[in-house]
């Protein structure tokens, strides 16, 4: 069963108006955007690459997520970003600093609000039944070849934030192959929630982030909106390609460890 946040903090009616307008400048700057993000969709023109980091810093600052930068970001394009993944919060915060898109299960697609965001970043959908790896790579290979980077969050679930799941290699198979001419650069990624309202936010609250389980997501959001501001720390990891390796599988296995380091080293205050 999911874990409920342990109840830290007071939520009272003044709580439930800061959540209110925050959640009100969200859908605002939604609103806003989309219809202007469509239109460079449509036409094909640079701003359908730069308007979604705008969007993602603007959804940050508003609904209080501040973000810590550790590392450097690859700057070879294309770059597969390989991110863990606890929360829906994780699309802002990688949105705001990586020029590119996401990859996700087929369902975010269909999702209220959401999946009409996710195809406005061009997020590739993949279908993560056995059988479909070719497809998937393939659909991969399509948008690293037109120079796109992707975002992957490899777990293939969001978990609790407390750890990272194990990595399934399938998904990094796109990285046995080359992309534009030369072997695809991959870039791990740690993304861990170490404070709320200015304090080490500790295991039980963690879960007013993480999103999991069968936790409703319109009241995980509501919930969060009340609080805030929450620090988030990212940092990057020394880029890598397939050619460092012997196999895909030792090539996840770094990713993970990495991964899984930079989580942990975030979680006990450890600088990167």
């Amino acid at each position: 069963m999911p874990r409920r946040p342990a109840r830290h903090f007071e939520l009272d009616a003044g709580s439930s108006f800061w959540g209110a307008l925050r959640l009100a400048g969200y859908l605002g700057v939604t609103v806003a955007l989309s219809p202007v993000q469509l239109l460079f969709l449509l036409l094909r023109v640079r701003g359908r690459h730069l308007l979604p980091r705008l969007y993602h810093r603007l959804t940050c600052r508003i609904i209080g997520l501040d973000v810590e930068i550790r590392g450097r970001m690859s700057t070879a394009t294309p770059t597969l970003f390989v991110s863990n993944h606890s929360s829906y919060f994780d699309i802002p915060v990688l949105g705001s600093l990586i020029e590119g898109s996401f990859v996700a299960k087929t369902e975010v697609g269909s999702w209220p609000v959401f999946g009409w965001l996710s195809k406005m970043q061009r997020t590739v959908y993949v279908d993560r039944r056995r059988g479909t790896t070719h497809r998937q790579r393939d659909d991969l290979q399509k948008r690293l070849d037109a120079g796109d980077n992707l975002v992957l969050f490899p777990e293939g679930t969001s978990n609790d934030g407390n750890r990272v799941l194990p990595f399934r290699s399938a998904l990094l198979s796109v990285a046995e192959r080359e992309a534009k001419g030369g072997k695809l650069v991959v870039q791990p990624v740690s993304v861990t929630y170490t404070k709320l309202n200015s304090l080490p936010m500790g295991y039980g609250n963690r879960a007013y982030l993480a999103w999991y389980g069968d936790m409703t997501l319109g009241d995980h959001l509501w919930n969060f909106a009340r609080l805030g501001p929450a620090r988030v720390v990212v940092e990057f990891h020394d880029p890598i390609t397939i050619a460092d390796f012997r196999s895909r599988k030792e090539l996840t296995q770094h990713c993970y460890a990495r991964v899984s380091g930079g989580v942990a080293d975030a979680l006990h205050g450890k600088l990167g």
